[in-house]
């Protein structure tokens, strides 16, 4: 007779084959770790605690290189573009520095590229500043993305870094690469309108495309024709407003670039922000790279914003360095799909004010200054729609620099399944927080967790990690710390290496008023490995001062903590 506990696990590993192979989104490209190559560099980590490159490190390792050290390693797959992710030292002013990377292909030169830390390096607390005298470095990591580059299996690539005139970085730190092999460039579509058709351009034209859209825009809505943005980069000085019933595709999120203008960056007004203001829109298929290298948030955010009312589609969309990748706010039915948010200062997609019936779908995130992915129901606006019963599915969220790879802060039955999360070291991978305000302040609307919130058929990896100014975050972290929640189900989720805690339950009592967690099912839990970075860590934990109780079902979670006398775990 077998014991209860093994057909427990037999049930939960036949439920986590059936449901899908990998949670996550597809990913089209090939991850060669910098540690796992040959080098003659200084191989660095595991590092876990807060403010060190490590810890921000793909596997908390990377490898720090001198003048004329490499990493090296041969390709697996035929590939025609390549990313690194790399990391250089400021200087003391906090302006950066520079250096030159060599990319080689079997001991000859393919190219070399230009690497600054211009655009990464964050110092002090929350908004953070760019002078390194306040300490508490974070946002190490930037990227280069280049597609001339003809890469075959067996191939062996070399990433060093060479000296040239001018570079002032004493070293340079590599801490992964990607190979691609990425699709032609799409074609333009039948009854569309160029961003490149010289009646938009104008005789004055000179290199700023920001009217040319709008020209352009105009014009497809008059004639009912999409607008098409060819291969190409174009520079963007200017709000772009996205009216109802307008298509904008582009040749690909690697050939078609919307940029900003580094000189003009700081002024809010001269920022690449395509802001949506009507239903029935679709954006695909292009790149927006912007200039941003410091957080304010008292400053309208930039990249993908404003309001997408019903049935509009965003796809296939790659978004960098700027504030946020997408802000959206009063829309129904909204789709996100395919889209890759990298090295931005704040969220990579927050679904804010009056967002409902939408989905975050086959999205990935490296590199975000804020949440990965997050559903806020926020009344800082009026909203249009009653939130709820929004979705992120089949997602991967990596590496942020601060907060958490998936947060929900209240509505009614949001859901987060199938997703990936790994190396989520300041925060949880997931979130369930009352922390921000869903209540108008005259208490004619209230936000607050109601129906059924979901969690399910998600992996966590080496995540739950110190939050820079709260404490050591669980991979999976419920958090009452300003109102009740009741209503939530958690269920198949496989957690590997928390950082601290595996899962945990956290209050803060507010104005002498306990909040309170009910209907709380956890089900088919595996909690593997805990507390590698910290000691005194649990599987499941919970604070003193938690009012509520939970259900636990046919779950391996190896060593529980209850410091409190008055919640309750049924099991």
């Amino acid at each position: 007779m077998r014991h209860p506990y093994i057909i427990i696990m037999l049930a939960f590993c036949t439920y986590l084959c059936s449901a899908k192979e990998k949670p996550g989104a597809d990913i089209p490209w090939t991850t060669v770790e910098a540690e796992n190559m040959k080098t003659n560099g200084t191989i660095m980590g595991p590092k876990y605690t807060a403010f060190q490159v490590e810890t921000e490190s793909s596997g908390q390792k990377c490898v720090k290189l001198s003048a004329g050290q490499y990493v090296e390693f041969i390709s697996t797959i035929n590939a025609n573009s390549i990313v690194i992710r790399f990391s250089l030292p400021d200087k003391k002013e906090g302006d950066g520095t520079q250096s030159t990377l060599g990319i080689y292909k079997n001991e000859k030169l393919v190219k070399h590229h230009k690497t600054s830390s211009q655009y990464s390096r964050l110092y002090g607390v929350y908004p953070f500043t760019n002078n390194p005298a306040a300490g508490k470095s974070r946002n190490f990591y930037d990227e280069i993305r280049l597609t001339d580059i003809q890469i075959e299996k067996g191939d062996v690539i070399r990433v060093q870094q060479d000296n040239a005139e001018k570079d002032n970085a004493e070293y340079c730190i590599i801490d992964l690469v990607d190979l691609e092999n990425i699709a032609p460039p799409l074609k333009a579509p039948s009854n569309s309108l160029s961003v490149t058709d010289q009646s938009f351009m104008g005789k004055d034209f000179t290199d700023d495309y920001t009217e040319v859209f709008r020209k352009c825009i105009a014009k497809a809505v008059e004639t009912g024709k999409s607008v098409w943005i060819p291969t190409g980069t174009f520079k963007i000085t200017g709000d772009i407003t996205l009216p109802a019933n307008v298509t904008v595709q582009g040749a690909g999120m690697w050939y078609a670039v919307l940029t900003g203008d580094a000189t003009l960056y700081k002024n809010v007004n001269n920022r690449v922000r395509l802001v949506g203001n009507g239903s029935n829109i679709h954006l695909s298929d292009f790149a927006i790279i912007g200039k941003l290298n410091y957080r304010n948030d008292r400053e309208s955010n930039d990249g993908i914003v404003g309001s997408y009312g019903t049935s509009s589609t965003i796809s296939r969309l790659w978004i960098e360095h700027t504030k946020v990748g997408m802000w959206i706010e009063n829309s129904s039915n909204l789709q996100v799909e395919g889209c890759r948010l990298r090295n931005t200062i704040a969220d990579g997609i927050n679904f804010c004010v009056g967002m409902t019936q939408s989905t975050i779908k086959n999205c990935t995130t490296r590199g975000t200054g804020d949440d990965c992915f997050a559903i806020w129901p926020a009344v800082f606006k009026s909203q249009q729609y009653s939130p709820g019963h929004n979705l992120i599915t089949y997602c991967t969220a990596q590496l942020p620099f601060l907060a958490n790879g998936a947060a929900i802060y209240g509505g009614e039955s949001n859901k987060i399944e199938n997703c990936s999360f790994v190396d989520i070291s300041p925060g949880s991978a997931i979130l369930i927080s009352t922390t921000f305000p869903t209540e108008s302040k005259d208490k004619k609307i209230n936000n607050n967790f109601s129906g059924t919130t979901v969690v399910e058929n998600c992996n966590i990896q080496t995540s739950g990690g110190f939050d820079h100014e709260w404490d050591w975050r669980a991979a999976v972290e419920i958090c009452i710390d300003k109102r009740n929640i009741s209503g939530i189900e958690i269920s198949n989720l496989n957690i590997e290496n928390s950082l601290s805690n595996g899962i945990s339950v956290i209050a803060k009592t507010e104005n002498e008023k306990a909040t309170v967690l009910s209907n709380v099912i956890l089900k088919n839990i595996n909690v593997s490995t805990y507390g590698i970075g910290a000691k005194g860590k649990h599987a499941l934990f919970i604070s003193n001062n938690a009012n509520g109780n939970l259900v636990i079902i046919k779950s391996h979670i190896p060593a529980i903590k209850n410091e409190s006398e008055n919640f309750t775990l049924i099991q």
